[in-house]
């Protein structure tokens, strides 16, 4: 693989830089450097929709190409055109991560899942793909409605694919008006809703309503998806390996469990944001990413467990969402956070595991991120008493006095840890660069 564009996911507000093709290669960006444009409203709610399908090779098996593309772009400057054709290169592979081995049937379950690419220059675009079967009869190939977009809200992104394959079974024809409604419309604000107008023939005229959430660092991410596989201690061993930038490789069947689970995972970390490679689902033929001797964040289907396991790993964490266990761990997962802190946030993720039926999906992302950053602003949210700030308004962090201000032995052991970690020192740079900083001011 040799495009321009390289492959991750988000996880949350903050991006990570991009995971190179080749895995043992991990860009580390600029130090501190934050996305700002998931988040923007009044953007383009999209760049294109293209349309994925499987195309037979002449060696019988099926390659997935781009069948159409909307808009078309005319116009554009040398440069910009051949990263058009970079960037629609790359997508294929990532709408049928799992390989070339597919045949024609007759039922297939419709399945939503997102991917991110981020160009060398860091600009990034979010895939959100819809995996279905076209109407119609006898035997089919599935295909895969991808809208490509700078604004990461995969809830919002999710609606708006339900609408395109409502109107992908009445005709292609129908679907094309509404994109372009859509693409006329300014992403809304936080808390705010667009109306689009739709009209679909013998139905009328639709008004569609889409709503972006309040607290925009979770609108990409789903934590009920988590809570519904994996048991509250076992998250609390994936956040405790996760918050130490170790290897961890989720393994599910579907590709939207992979994709809702691992940024659900990555959103824990707020206010710190995954750092290093970071690819929700991984195509079949990028699985050699595991060897990756640097940490990574990565979703398998679980049908590649053996030659998973055959590769020649370093340490890693690997868990099975389709069971609901650890399959392979360090060993240490235990103890890595202090135990009283632990304790309340299993005690917070039991309280919320429970009311799952109660609680809006919206009020589970808060209640769990509120008890995640509580965990962070209790062990580092004092890390503003400790910027020295300097007459010309540059600050630099005391990180010795920092960690000797902790009176807990335990939750000093632990940030000694944390500190050392590319997440906090990112996060760090950033408040350095900050003037009039506030305590616990995330």
């Amino acid at each position: 693989l040799c495009f321009g564009w390289f492959f991750l996911a988000t996880g949350g507000k903050q991006e990570a830089p991009a995971a190179e093709n080749n895995p043992s290669q991990v860009s580390q960006g600029k130090p501190g450097e934050r996305s700002s444009v998931f988040y923007s409203a009044g953007q383009f709610f999209f760049e294109y929709l293209v349309v994925v399908s499987l195309k037979k090779t002449p060696d019988g098996r099926y390659e997935p190409k781009i069948t159409y593309q909307f808009p078309k772009r005319e116009n554009l400057l040398k440069g910009q055109k051949e990263e058009e054709e970079r960037l629609l290169q790359a997508i294929p592979l990532f709408c049928f991560p799992d390989g070339n081995n597919w045949a024609p049937v007759t039922e297939f379950t419709s399945e939503t899942f997102s991917f991110v690419l981020t160009n060398v220059d860091g600009s990034r675009k979010i895939g959100y793909c819809r995996r279905l079967l076209p109407s119609g009869r006898g035997v089919r190939l599935p295909e895969v409605f991808c809208i490509i977009s700078c604004l990461g809200c995969f809830g919002l992104f999710s609606k708006i694919l339900d609408e395109v394959e409502k109107r992908r079974q009445i005709s292609m024809a129908v679907i094309y008006p509404f994109m372009q409604g859509l693409r006329e419309s300014s992403f809304p604000a936080p808390g705010k809703t667009v109306t689009i107008k739709s009209f679909i023939p013998e139905s009328g005229t639709e008004l569609i309503e889409l709503t972006r959430p309040v607290d925009a660092h979770l609108e990409h991410v789903e934590f009920q998806a988590l809570l519904q596989r994996l048991s509250p201690h076992l998250i609390l061993h994936i956040f405790a390996s996760a918050v130490l930038e170790r290897r961890l490789i989720f393994l599910a069947e579907e590709l939207s469990v992979l994709s809702q689970c691992i940024h659900a995972v990555a959103a824990l970390l707020y206010p710190f944001t995954w750092a290093h490679t970071y690819i929700p689902v991984v195509p079949e033929c990028l699985l050699d990413t595991v060897c990756c001797p640097t940490p990574f964040m990565v979703g398998i289907q679980r049908r590649h467990l053996e030659r998973v396991m055959d590769q020649p790993m370093e340490e890693a964490l690997i868990v099975d969402l389709c069971e609901g266990k650890i399959l392979q761990a360090v060993g240490d997962e235990e103890e890595i956070l202090p135990i009283k802190l632990r304790n309340e946030m299993l005690t917070s993720l039991n309280r919320h595991n429970n009311n799952n039926n109660i609680h809006t999906s919206e009020q589970v992302n808060t209640l769990i991120s509120e008890a995640f950053v509580h965990f962070f602003v209790r062990m580092v949210g004092h890390y503003t008493s400790h910027i020295k700030w300097s007459k010309n308004g540059s600050g630099t962090f005391q990180e010795r006095a920092f960690c000797k201000a902790i009176t807990s032995k335990t939750s000093r052991k632990f940030v000694k840890k944390f500190v050392k970690t590319n997440m906090f020192s990112l996060f760090i740079e950033e408040a350095e660069k900050r003037r009039m900083p506030q305590e616990g001011k995330w």
